[in-house]
């Protein structure tokens, strides 16, 4: 096995290269290697060096499972970097690639820092839920001033190198940057230049370190949930004061954050969304069928975002609708949404024109003949979609992926319409389309494993992050939210209001949602997810219950269908939410129809009510296999429902409580409120996990 890192000499130069693939993480090893190589340089007679890395990027960051051992500290590399920035003999690193993190802080700490043009710098800490650990909050501010390292800090936004080099942080651009920086070292002991050290140098901006501090401190105040913001002020504020009080107050701020449950949470997603992207027992043997170009049946909002989405990422998309009116009018609607994306500063004219470009019309399916991947994105009508599906398997060509984009409706007959099922499965967009992360493959029982592994590395290339699951009603996403907005229309009629359950789940010390149920189900429309219920119901699938969502159903019978009507839970001035006493009425209404009791709602209960279903609901997921892992679901709720990352998603966040506490409750409810329905049937596997005094995030399917 080689070593990760290495030391070299470019004739009286010192080169340590580390290579750590994929990412030349700092891990245990990196460090101690780079301890040692550096020991070495120090006792050989060269007269510089240069730190630089093999592979596809200079060090992209620490290695985050580190993160969660108890025992980490990130004291033995901070003292490294700061041998390394006190050398006497000039020292510069040769970046490139996506220097993050512990790279850009490694980087910092050496006297120079020549980039690739197409470098990217950045200290994303705050992704999860952490400041800078190895002085990233001290160093920066002194090379690029305080105001662009507290942009920088708080964003987590990495910053190309041209930019970089305006800033300060990178001294020189190179299109062969290692054998540039030893040049650069080789120049400066030449010159006999005395090693420039972030660490001594003065605050740029200083006269702006206080209004740039009281911003950081106004941003911490304005969202106590998301304790990093005030550990970034704290830390910039001790760095004025001088660089040794920085170093402490960063040190310690770091160490609170690691333990705290938000920045577990965010851990927790990042490996989670990178979990999800492995079909577990797939063999090597598989490999993914190449797709060159798409297809899209459907040129509505959905299949326009879709088609938008493949264009981005440089796939030619052909699109088709039934007339050519309806065509010319989606087409319109993306080129509009480009238009806006370019008013915003986004995208040039020029990059909207080369997507125009990738985007053909036609009114046939035959147009799609010879496309790779077909995704039919018509409205949501099993009858349709079948009729679709079918004369897709005549005309695709042998190969072709045929998908479907459904919310709700069963796969495997989708995929069996098509006459090749091995070829099919569901692609779940969420919309806006081409803006949101989250897509939903639904492997069907004859998808073959080919087929997903095609569409799962798709995903990477159009930048989504990707969930499997398996063919049941709603998948894992609307399964799980069924249950949650059967709970709101259940306590509607007992009394609630629907601006009292959404307070509750925008409140970040309940739930934090930027949208509560009620408000959620006017902006996506009363009658979709109405039409939903009823065909589940109709199916004979669905509860029978006739109180089952009986508010929903009722709005919709109404023709109260929500934001698009001007009225559905709330009335509407605009897009404002205004409480809608006629909503109040009808609740009562269908109460009194149903014989629902009345009752008060304390804010604990709405939320135990609303989130205690659902995490029950994914247990069953679990155990029906609908989902692989348990991180899996949190990554749909997070990524496509506005599940806020910071709470690790429902499962985590179950976790957090106590899932024995989640079972006390929904046992309560069931002696509260009865169970002849088995909504507060508790979930075998929740039920074992509570008495094992596990997490329901650590099982795994035996």
């Amino acid at each position: 096995m080689t070593e990760p890192v290495t030391l070299s000499f470019d004739g009286p130069i010192a080169v340590i290269t580390i290579d750590n693939p994929p990412v030349n993480a700092l891990s245990y090893a990196v460090i101690e290697g780079l301890r040692t190589c550096f020991y070495a340089f120090q006792q050989s007679e060269a007269t510089g060096l240069v730190i630089a890395c093999a592979g596809r990027t200079f060090v992209a960051g620490a290695d985050i499972t580190t993160f969660n051992d108890p025992a980490f500290s990130a004291a033995p590399f901070n003292a490294l970097i700061a041998e390394i920035e006190a050398s006497a003999r000039p020292v510069a690193a040769a970046i490139f690639g996506t220097v993050l993190g512990g790279g850009l802080e490694l980087a910092m700490a050496c006297h120079m820092r020549i980039a690739h043009p197409a470098t990217k710098v950045g200290l994303p800490e705050v992704t999860l839920g952490l400041i800078p650990g190895s002085l990233g909050t001290q160093r920066l501010p002194r090379l690029a001033g305080i105001e662009t390292a507290f942009e920088m800090i708080s964003s987590g936004a990495p910053i190309p190198a041209e930019k970089a080099v305006g800033h300060g942080i990178i001294d020189h651009l190179a299109d062969e940057p290692i054998p540039a920086a030893v040049h650069a070292v080789a120049e400066a002991v030449l010159a006999g230049e005395a090693p420039r050290r972030a660490s001594e140098l003065p605050i740029p901006d200083a006269d702006k370190a206080a209004d740039v501090i009281a911003a950081a401190k106004a941003a911490a105040d304005a969202k106590p949930w998301l304790p990093w913001l005030a550990e970034i002020a704290n830390a910039l504020e001790a760095g004025t004061v001088g660089f040794a009080a920085g170093e402490k107050a960063e040190a310690e701020g770091f160490e609170r954050l690691r333990a705290t449950a938000a920045s577990r949470a965010l851990r927790h997603i990042f490996f989670a969304e990178r979990e999800a992207a492995r079909i577990p027992g797939l063999s090597k043997d598989v490999k993914p069928r190449p797709v060159k170009t798409v297809g899209v049946v459907g040129a509505g909002t959905m299949g326009g975002g879709i088609a938008m989405t493949f264009a981005n990422a440089g796939f030619p998309v052909t699109i088709i609708d039934t007339t050519d009116a309806a065509l010319e009018r989606g087409l319109g609607i993306i080129e509009k949404n480009y238009a806006g994306t370019v008013s915003r500063g986004r995208m040039t004219e020029e990059q909207m024109r080369e997507r125009m470009d990738l985007i053909t019309g036609a009114t046939g399916l035959d147009a799609l003949a010879e496309a790779d991947v077909i995704i039919e994105a018509v409205f949501e009508d099993m009858a349709l979609k079948l009729d679709i599906a079918g004369k897709l398997g005549e005309i695709a060509k042998k190969g072709a992926i045929i998908a479907t984009n459904t919310s709700t409706l069963d796969v495997n007959r989708i995929a069996e319409a098509t006459g090749r099922p091995a070829d099919s499965l569901g692609m779940h967009f969420f919309s806006p389309a081409h803006i949101m992360k989250l897509l939903e493959v639904v492997r069907g029982d004859k998808t073959s494993p080919e087929v997903l592994h095609t569409v799962m590395t798709l995903t990477k290339t159009i930048k989504k992050t990707a969930a499997v699951s398996g063919v049941c009603f709603g998948f894992i996403g609307n399964r799980m939210t069924e249950v949650y907005l059967r709970e709101t229309d259940a306590m509607l009629m007992e009394g609630a209001t629907p601006a009292q359950i959404d307070k509750v789940v925008e409140n970040p010390a309940w739930l934090g949602l930027a949208m509560g149920p009620c408000r959620m189900g006017d902006m996506a429309g009363v009658d979709v997810m109405a039409r939903i219920v009823n065909e589940w119901v109709e199916s004979g699938e669905g509860p029978q219950a006739p109180s089952y969502r009986a508010v929903c159903r009722a709005l919709f019978h109404l023709g109260k269908f929500g934001q698009k009507t001007g009225e559905g839970y709330y009335t509407y001035d605009g897009r404002k939410p205004i409480p809608n006493p006629a909503t109040d009425a009808l609740a009562k209404e269908m109460a009194e129809l149903h014989h629902v009791a009345p009752r008060a709602h304390s804010d604990e209960e709405i939320f135990q009510r609303l989130l205690f279903p659902m995490v029950n609901e994914a247990a069953l997921i679990l155990m029906e296999g609908i989902a692989y892992r348990p991180g899996d679901v949190d990554v749909v709720w997070t990524s496509g429902y506005g599940f806020p990352a910071w709470r690790g998603g429902p499962i985590f966040m179950a976790d957090e409580i106590g899932i024995a506490n989640v079972v006390a409750a929904m046992d309560r409810f069931a002696e509260t409120f009865g169970n002849a329905h088995g909504h507060w049937t508790v979930a075998p596997l929740l039920r074992d996990v509570a008495a094992a005094g596990a997490r329901l995030s650590d099982w795994r399917p035996s």
